[in-house]
């Protein structure tokens, strides 16, 4: 019997909406809290500290939000993140309406968002597992990139220009999208309950099973420590100081502004794309679309050395982004598969935990070289970098041999 479209499941429609207007939310505020301090204080290093709050809170949080989501019945505890998420953003609008926000507040309201988000997302993981079959996952994840790069384009565009309308009109809007994800959540008829466990729920065993399950699975192992932590280490170097170069040191927007709608429309594409470019065995093709990734990445580099034209720049990274979003997603699509039902919040808590860990320190490291080395040996350094990333993953033996097969539910009954 042919499954269910996705297009025709009713609770896939209502998490990919819920999910939708929630990451829509969240990208309002990214560009409208660091512009309210910026509004309030005039200072642009407590304006920065919002980011170095939220990327902190976030790896603080991300290992226990993994066990909350392997602990807790999932569609409650979505909800439950979205009533916070609502909380939180009720209380700045009420400081913005009242003339005065203080920094404490908004950085609060910043690390409360991280930690939210750090829950809120093994939660859908493991109800996107319950709520579509195995045979759809693949898609089913790609329409969810699809949400969140689209979410991503147009948020801190829309949220700018709300701002600078009214400065509450952001975290209002925000609001409004919070209320309808958490009615859209308890809308759905699916269930997802983890199975019941004994004993303490974060002690080391339990916050480390999804790395430990990780380690042990050495195709998952080696993608996941090249592609996640190097070429995302290196990958956000390469944007950083792409975007520097682009925008002529800070002193032109307009090419800066090209490369990141390039990249987000790129992300987009990749999303759109990676059904049809997956093979028909979720995991077949993964790790050649990943070194292809990789290989278009050091190929930019390589092009950055010669040229700086922003329009081919911005053009470059749409592809770079377009590829990597496509291996992303088998990546996750499998490893989502492969975990044990009782084990995805952790799971994927673990490679976000891995992923997010050195992307902070990419851009750092992008604009030391570019100060000390310039532009040329910088990018010159970026793609030898990059090609030795795309090397391993070409010829490693782990990722040759693809994952292992993934055993089939036990049938009910």
């Amino acid at each position: 019997m042919e499954p269910t479209s996705l297009s025709r499941n009713r609770d896939f429609r209502l998490l990919w909406v819920g999910g939708l207007l929630a990451s829509l939310g969240s990208q309002l505020a990214s560009i409208a809290l660091p512009l309210l301090v910026l509004r309030e204080t005039g200072s642009a290093a407590q304006a920065g500290a919002i980011g170095t709050v939220s990327v902190g809170a976030l790896l603080l949080t991300m290992l226990p939000g993994g066990v909350l989501a392997d602990r807790i019945e999932r569609r409650r505890l979505m909800r439950v993140c979205d009533v916070g998420s609502l909380l939180a953003v009720t209380a700045l609008v009420i400081a913005v309406l009242r003339g005065h926000t203080p920094l404490p507040l908004v950085l609060l309201v910043a690390a409360a968002g991280a930690l939210i988000a750090s829950t809120y997302g093994p939660a859908a993981g493991g109800l996107l597992r319950a709520v579509v079959p195995r045979e759809q996952v693949r898609a089913a994840s790609s329409r969810m990139q699809a949400r969140g790069a689209a979410a991503r384009l147009v948020g801190p565009l829309c949220g700018g220009a709300l701002f600078a309308w009214h400065p509450v009109l952001p975290f209002l809007a925000e609001g409004v999208g919070l209320l309808l994800s958490t009615i859209c959540v308890a809308l759905m008829r699916t269930r997802s309950v983890p199975a019941a466990r004994s004993g303490a729920a974060f002690s080391r065993g339990e916050l480390t099973a999804g790395l430990t399950f990780i380690w042990r699975q050495p195709y998952l192992r080696t993608l996941l420590l090249i592609f996640g932590l190097g070429m995302n280490f290196a990958f956000s170097a390469l944007m950083f100081t792409t975007l520097a170069v682009a925008s002529d040191g800070g002193r032109s927007g307009v090419g800066g502004g090209t490369v990141v709608s390039f990249t987000a429309a790129g992300a987009l594409a990749g999303a759109l794309l990676a059904p049809k470019l997956a093979g028909a065995r979720p995991g077949a093709r993964d790790g050649g679309l990943v070194a292809l990734s990789c290989w278009a990445a050091a190929a930019t580099a390589g092009v950055l050395v010669l040229t700086r034209a922003p329009v081919l720049i911005g053009l470059l990274c749409a592809v770079c982004m377009c590829l990597s979003t496509v291996a992303s997603i088998g990546f996750v699509s499998g490893m989502l598969l492969a975990a044990p039902p009782d084990r995805i919040g952790r799971v994927q808590s673990a490679a976000g935990f891995l992923s997010t860990l050195v992307q902070p320190f990419g851009p750092l490291a992008g604009g030391a070289m570019l100060g000390t080395l310039g532009g040329t040996r910088t990018f010159a350094l970026l793609a030898l970098a990059i090609s030795l990333c795309a090397a391993v993953v070409t010829w490693a033996p782990p990722v040759r041999r693809g994952p292992a097969p993934v055993p089939a539910p036990a049938p009910a009954g």
